[in-house]
C-alpha cells in the first residue's frame, strides 16, 4: 500500500506539468503530492512493510516532484541570481554526497535526517508562501537549513 502511495506521487507530479504554476488546480494536485510524501513512509511503518525498495522509490518519487515543481516554479518567477548560485552549491553538495556515497558505502545514499527533513518542509510550503512574500526573502532561511542538511549528510556518509 506504502509504494502504491508513492507511486502516486509520480503520476500527480507528471500532472502537474499541464497546469499553470500557482494555479488553483496546481496548488489540489501539488498538495496531494505532499500529502503522499507525508504518508506514505507512516502507512509502511504501521503496516510493517517498510522496505529499501520503499525508501529508494520514495527518494526517486521526492527527485520528480521537485524537479517538476523546479520546471514549473521556476520560470513563473524571479529569482536573483545569489539565489540560483546559492542552489547551485547546495546541488554541488548533494552531487559530492552521493558520489562520497558510492565510493564509501558502495550503494546510492540519501539519508532522511532531521534536517533533511526540515529542508523538505521549507522546500514544500515554499510555494504555498510566493503569492504573499518576495521570494528573496523566504529564500535565506530555506537554503540556509538546506545547506547545513546536505553538509550533514556528507558528514554522515563518511563516518558510516
Amino acid at each position: 500500500m506504502a509504494n502504491i502511495i508513492t507511486g502516486s506521487r509520480f503520476i500527480i507530479s507528471i500532472a502537474l506539468l499541464f497546469f499553470p504554476a500557482f494555479s488553483p488546480a496546481f496548488y489540489a494536485l501539488y498538495l496531494a503530492a505532499g500529502i503522499t510524501d507525508m504518508i506514505d513512509g507512516t502507512v509502511a511503518r504501521k503496516t510493517g512493510k517498510e522496505s529499501e525498495f520503499g525508501a529508494r522509490l520514495d527518494s526517486i518519487a521526492d527527485i520528480v516532484f521537485v524537479a517538476v515543481c523546479l520546471i514549473k516554479i521556476f520560470p513563473a518567477i524571479s529569482i536573483p541570481v545569489w539565489i540560483y548560485i546559492w542552489i547551485g552549491i547546495i546541488a554541488l553538495i548533494r552531487i559530492i554526497n552521493i558520489v562520497s556515497g558510492f565510493i564509501v558505502q558502495k550503494q546510492f545514499v540519501m539519508l532522511h535526517t532531521i534536517l533533511n527533513k526540515v529542508t523538505g518542509l521549507m522546500l514544500f510550503a515554499l510555494p504555498l508562501t510566493v503569492p504573499f512574500v518576495e521570494i528573496k526573502y523566504i529564500a535565506i532561511p530555506v537554503c540556509a537549513v538546506a545547506i547545513l542538511a546536505a553538509i550533514q549528510e556528507g558528514h554522515f556518509i563518511r563516518i558510516k
